[in-house]
């Protein structure tokens, strides 16, 4: 029931499709870090959601802890919303590696910006969490302008990470947010 609401909703209501790797929906990839870009608005969230739904797969997200109180977590634990401690010095990256190695099928969604403010760089903790886990980041764009999300073949990281940075950003350099000048560029 899920799966064609959301269909309804995201190609129909909203006008959205999806290009690529959409073989998510056939369970072939068990693990994986999947990373959407770029985030520049609250609306990001939903989007992602609907895009889940629509192909069919599972994964979870990373949420503050704060927003875990009722009715607010009933939402989010539905939806796969994993409570996070930002306030204190704990080792995220571990954590999650810990998290794959403790399931048989398990994909965690990031937005590898770590904010929805326009940066020139991405954060390096969802490339370590795929490395450390030896699961494949999957990069999916988040195109605003164009309605469109096209999903990448699954990315093994190598021993190189700036040329794996090279090859993740500009996947993704270029792709209209829904707040364009918060959008992703190389430069």
């Amino acid at each position: 029931m899920i799966k064609i609401i959301s269909k309804i909703v995201l190609h129909w209501i909203i006008g959205w499709k999806i290009t690529g790797n959409i073989n998510l929906s056939k369970n072939i990839i068990k693990k994986a870090v999947l990373i959407s870009a770029p985030h520049t608005h609250w609306f990001d969230f939903f989007l992602g959601l609907l895009l889940k739904g629509s192909i069919g797969f599972k994964s979870n997200f990373l949420a503050k802890k704060e927003l875990f109180i009722f009715p607010t977590s009933f939402f989010l634990n539905f939806w796969g919303g994993i409570a996070v401690n930002r306030s204190s010095k704990n080792n995220l990256v571990q954590q999650i590696v810990n998290m794959f190695s403790q399931k048989k099928e398990f994909r965690i969604s990031l937005s590898p910006e770590g904010t929805r403010k326009r940066v020139d760089k991405f954060k390096t903790g969802f490339y370590f969490i795929a490395k450390e886990a030896k699961v494949p980041i999957i990069m999916i764009t988040m195109d605003y302008e164009n309605k469109n999300s096209l999903i990448s073949e699954p990315f093994y990281p190598t021993e190189n990470i700036e040329k794996d940075f090279i090859f993740i950003e500009n996947f993704f350099s270029g792709v209209v947010g829904k707040i364009k000048a918060n959008s992703f560029y190389i430069k």
